[in-house]
């Protein structure tokens, strides 16, 4: 795969078809000038996938699943598209670190997001990291690859945006700069709602965030509070932190998208209207800034900003990140598995909203990563592979 460049910065989205690569071709649009989509990959949806080809002539497009694949290939040449189709899990990692490509943007929900996201670590790319789950399976891992191969790491995540366009930006000088850092939460659509009535909760109901529009899965990590659990093991290795110096508190209004306490006491924080456009903008031209499309923040309709501490008993699994960043290197990618896969089984109906908690905290229990689980892509996969058998082992007995 060889080609020629131009002067406009050439793009791959790794999942296209959800909000964030929607939200990154939005953008993109907006700036014919400055970018070209390069490529585009998803993992089924053909029909996102074809009109997005369409409509932006990449290169080439991928899908992970090669039935798939042949698909989109059939009916882009029947188009007359002049995008070449790719198919399979490896092709992923293949175009991520095409030479031609600058920047990577980082969308695959999940785990299956981290081999791509190493592969552009290592190729050298700007690499916007949306998928979060590239730095709680990899950790220390896939920042020691970030590194090696000289790429440029860019948060995406509206939080760890928010945190980085608030400090220097020579990360030299952070840690003697920062106190600690303060990630906000919405506190999702369960917030003020009784803890002992969440066994009730149903798919749609957690689907239905108040503030951002997201696919099913984050939405219902957004739900139970897993999502800035993450998070907060993100934060730990973008800002090199030790867990202690992180902290969580629900900003129901979703304005300030987190903040940096400094040594001096001085707050630092991140203002903006709840839109994924604006943190994927300041990626892709960082450290210029350009128009995101994201609506203006009119202080005079605010009603006010508020802030709360947490509720513990109702988001028991926020505490695990703590736990699992303490915890045996390896552990945060075993949280990581056991609650993909307890997410799915609720989605699906097999088990209650409140039994996702039970899912992860019995799975972390059972599944101890040896001392060589977080060296190398291998011992992580067989580590996530693990860690998913013995929490659909829980997620059967929860169902039986």
């Amino acid at each position: 795969m060889t080609g020629p460049s131009t002067a406009r910065q050439q793009v791959c989205i790794l999942g296209s078809t959800g909000s964030v690569g929607a939200n990154t071709l939005d953008v993109i649009a907006r700036h014919p000038q400055r970018y070209q989509v390069f490529a585009l990959t998803a993992h089924r949806r053909v029909d996102d996938l074809e009109g997005q080809c369409l409509r932006f002539q990449p290169r080439y497009a991928v899908m992970s699943d090669e039935p798939a694949a042949a698909s989109l290939r059939a009916r882009l040449r029947s188009a007359g598209s002049p995008t070449e189709v790719l198919g399979g899990v490896d092709a992923l990692t293949e175009i991520a670190a095409h030479p031609d490509v600058d920047t990577v943007m980082a969308a695959i929900v999940g785990a299956a997001g981290l081999a791509p996201c190493l592969a552009a670590a290592r190729a050298g790319k700007r690499l916007l990291l949306a998928n979060k789950e590239a730095l709680v399976v990899g950790g220390g891992f896939f920042m020691q690859a970030v590194r090696a191969g000289g790429a440029q790491l860019l948060p995406i995540d509206s939080e760890h945006s928010a945190i980085f366009q608030c400090l220097p930006e020579d990360p030299a000088t952070w840690r003697e700069r920062i106190e600690r850092i303060i990630l906000t939460a919405s506190g999702g659509p369960f917030r003020d709602r009784d803890p002992a009535s969440l066994c009730d909760v149903t798919p749609e109901q957690a689907c239905a965030h108040p503030n951002w529009v997201m696919g099913r899965k984050i939405s219902v990590d957004s739900a139970t509070m897993m999502n800035k659990a993450l998070e907060v093991i993100e934060a730990r290795w973008l800002f090199s932190l030790e867990p202690e110096d992180i902290e969580v508190v629900i900003h129901p209004q979703s304005i300030v998208h987190s903040m940096v306490v400094c040594r001096d006491r001085s707050v630092l924080a991140q203002l903006g209207t709840p839109d994924m456009r604006v943190p994927i903008a300041f990626g892709l031209a960082y450290p210029e800034r350009i128009e995101s499309g994201a609506a203006h923040l009119d202080f005079t309709r605010l009603s006010g900003l508020t802030f709360e501490a947490l509720d513990r008993r109702r988001f028991p699994g926020l505490q695990l990140a703590w736990d699992t960043l303490r915890a045996a290197a390896g552990s945060t990618a075993v949280l990581n598995a056991a609650n993909e896969e307890a997410v799915a089984a609720f989605l699906a109906g097999t088990i209650r909203f409140d039994q996702i908690h039970t899912v992860n905290a019995r799975t972390l229990d059972e599944v101890v990563p040896g001392a060589d689980a977080a060296g190398s892509l291998e011992a992580l996969l067989e580590l996530d592979a693990g860690a998913r058998r013995r929490a659909r082992d829980f997620v059967k007995g929860l169902a039986a």
